[in-house]
This record gives structure tokens, sequence and C-alpha cells, in this order.
């Protein structure tokens, strides 16, 4: 079996992370915050917590969209993996702007992550009985 359209999601998700990662050390350089602090100023603050908390989400997402893959279907995890990655990027975005807009942007890519995940459990569960 192949999984070509979760291997494409799987880089779009990476390339988001890459993407928050290089503002926010593009934020440290420009709000002059050295290494290691991670507070100082605001701008680099929402900057910093997009990356960690993109990062934090990785943990739940990747793996539930790879165990749905492989145990339900190829299309339905890259569907979960692409409406992540949207989901993460109206976040970054709102919550750079104004932390307080970062709700939907978090709620729609948390949606993915836990409709992946649970699929991924009836898959694996399935795939025992």
């Amino acid at each position: 079996m192949s999984y070509h359209y979760t291997e494409a999601a799987t880089l779009l998700a990476l390339l988001v992370y890459a993407g928050v990662t290089c503002n926010a050390a593009m934020a440290r350089a420009r709000y002059k915050v050295k290494a290691p602090a991670v507070t100082g100023d605001e701008n680099f603050e929402r900057a910093y917590r997009v990356q960690m908390n993109t990062l934090e989400q990785l943990a739940l997402f990747l793996p539930s969209m790879w165990l749905y893959a492989i145990t339900l279907t190829d299309v339905g995890a890259a569907v979960g993996g692409l409406i992540w990655v949207i989901g993460r990027l109206i976040y970054a975005f709102s919550y750079i702007r104004d932390p307080a807009s970062r709700s939907a942007g978090f709620g729609i890519a948390f949606v993915a992550a836990v409709g992946l995940f649970l699929g991924a459990a009836y898959g694996v569960i399935r795939a025992m009985i």
C-alpha cells in the first residue's frame, strides 16, 4: 500500500513547523531577545508561543495521522492532515496579530488531530479484532 497523500500532508505540516520556527528565530533577532531567554518583547513571545504550541501539537497529530493512514485510508489521513495544516496557519497568523483571536485556528487543528486520533484508535482496534 502506498501513502503518498499522507506523505505530502506530513511534508506540509513540517513546512508549517519550519516556517513558524524561522519566524521565531527572526523575531528573536528583530526584538533582541538573546538566547536562552524566552521572554522579552511581546512580539517575540507571540512568535515563540506559536512555534512551541505547534511543536506540542505535532506530538498528537503526526502519529495519529500515520496510524489513521495505515489502518484506515491514506486519503482520509491526508484530508485530516490538510485540515490540521490550515488550522495551524490560521492559528499562527491570528496569534501573531492578536493572541485573543487564536481560538478558531486552534480549534480547527485540534478537531482535526482528535478526529485522526479517534479514527486511528478505531482502525487499530478493528485490526486487532
